[in-house]
């Protein structure tokens, strides 16, 4: 299998690089992934500023707890108050003809409750991504190093962005298409191509540690976490067309013995619509089989640890979908609806088993560890935990005066209703200095996803200083 791939995207890459050289002289017109007015046309390699983007931050975030939960939460308790100072660089410098370096890094000071501040959960550094990129021949590319790929059109559940999983930093912000522009990337080799009307890429991202316990909070905080992102062999081919203004994406993506295949497709309708979906399929076990086997792995759970809620661990084929659509009624308001289906995630039953063996056993820590862990697993995967979800965002830039940004998100549990809300404002003071907030809330009924959770509601107060 891993032979096919290789040939066949190899072909592809070949194919293209012989479409750019007869095409070098015309210049795309490339959209990144964030959904625009028109169909999304390949996008290529992201380059950072010329001069590079420097900033301090400090962000300080309070949360309100709440007890008497159906299924108690394991230790350690999640903390009510925490304080991040944070030093950020992203910059990229011309080494010679047609090499670049870029780099992207943030250093963080930590204090919260429950943990010692003289520890080594106070210093943590964030290796984003540290590459150099080749261009041997106009708009073709060569890339190695720490690379933060990014694939899928949606906003809330990307099924085809591949290299998310373990990957995810402290931030404030709940909002995934700002949390995978802010993330671990993974260390890879990769080419690109990109012609007129199209794109393929070829990536291999090499086993370059075990996988490690996703709970693990005695890791030194300069630690790159390269096992996060590099504990398996992993390839990913892609190829983008622009046919029929659908702007087609199609993936094919292998790991260990699984291998998924994946599809992008967008289509404006009208002058402020854009329709949009995304959907991968393969062989996979479900994600408490997953989360389970995870578990014993890596040594968090015992190899005797029943696999709970009861489930099918057979490995099946299964998929992701998600269908949505934007929609822009004026300038600078925009408006997404989303609907997330995720086979592996839990059902309705799954959901009613789980509330009634962590509450029927409250004092057995081993089963209340276990359930808990799986949804910690599925965070970690940064997938969703239910089987059926609804995203909606809406965002509205220039607000009431100039400078100032709104954004509101929401997931719906589409068996109980139970929602995860975030509010955020962004002011720009000046070119220098940003100030932001974030409201965010779980709310519905005692034995559903969002309020089983100990969190109840929690504020962030952050203040940006660029150089």
């Amino acid at each position: 299998m891993i032979r096919t791939i290789v040939i066949t995207a190899g072909l592809l890459w070949l194919a293209g690089t012989n479409l750019a050289h007869a095409d070098e002289n015309n210049d795309l017109n490339l959209i990144p992934g964030a959904i625009n007015n028109e169909a999304a046309p390949p996008a290529a390699p992201a380059t950072p500023a010329r001069h590079g983007k420097f900033y301090l931050e400090d962000a300080i975030t309070g949360s309100s707890l709440r007890g008497g939960l159906v299924v108690p939460f394991p230790p350690p308790p999640i903390a009510n108050w925490q304080n991040r100072a944070s030093l950020d660089a992203l910059d990229s410098w011309s080494l010679g003809h047609d090499l670049r370096a870029t780099l992207s890094d943030r250093l963080n000071v930590v204090a919260e409750n429950g943990v010692d501040f003289v520890s080594r959960q106070t210093l943590r550094n964030d290796l984003r991504e540290g590459y150099l990129t080749w261009e041997p021949v106009a708009r073709n590319f060569l890339e190695a190093g720490r690379i933060n790929v990014r694939n899928g059109i949606a906003l809330g559940f990307n099924p085809t962005d591949f290299f998310k999983t373990q990957t995810a930093v402290g931030q404030p912000s709940l909002d995934p298409s700002v949390i995978r522009e802010d993330r671990l990337g993974t260390v890879m080799l990769r080419g690109q191509a990109i012609w007129t009307g199209g794109a393929a890429s070829l990536a291999f991202a090499p086993k370059l540690g075990e996988p490690a316990p996703i709970t693990d909070r005695s890791r030194l905080g300069i630690d790159p976490l390269i096992e996060r992102t590099n504990s398996a062999d992993r390839f990913l081919a892609t190829i983008e067309l622009g046919v029929a203004d659908l702007g087609p994406q199609a993936l094919v993506y292998h790991e260990g013995s699984k291998t998924r295949f994946g599809l992008n497709l967008s289509h404006p309708i009208g002058q402020s619509v854009i329709a949009y979906a995304e959907a991968s399929t393969g062989e996979e076990p479900n994600l408490i089989t997953a989360a389970i086997a995870y578990g014993k792995k890596t040594g968090v759970l015992p190899e005797s640890a029943p696999i709970l809620p009861p489930t099918n661990p057979a490995t099946h084929w299964r998929s992701d979908f998600v269908a949505g659509a934007s929609w822009t009624p004026v300038g600078k308001l925009t408006f997404n609806a989303e609907y997330h289906f995720h086979q592996a995630g839990l059902t309705s039953r799954d959901w009613r088993n789980w509330f009634a063996i962590g509450g029927a056993n409250p004092s057995i820590r081993g089963i209340s560890n276990e359930l808990w862990y799986i949804r910690g697993f599925a965070n970690a995967e940064q997938e969703p935990v239910t089987r059926q979800q609804a995203f909606f965002r809406a965002d509205w830039t220039d607000a009431f005066i100039a400078d100032l940004e709104l954004t509101a998100i929401a997931f719906v549990d589409l068996y109980d209703g139970s929602t995860l809300t975030q509010l955020a404002a962004q002011y720009y003071l000046s070119d220098a200095w940003t100030i932001s907030g974030y409201i965010s809330a779980n709310l519905g009924g005692k034995r559903t996803e969002r309020v089983s959770f100990p969190q109840a509601a929690s504020a962030t107060l952050s203040l940006r200083r660029y150089f």
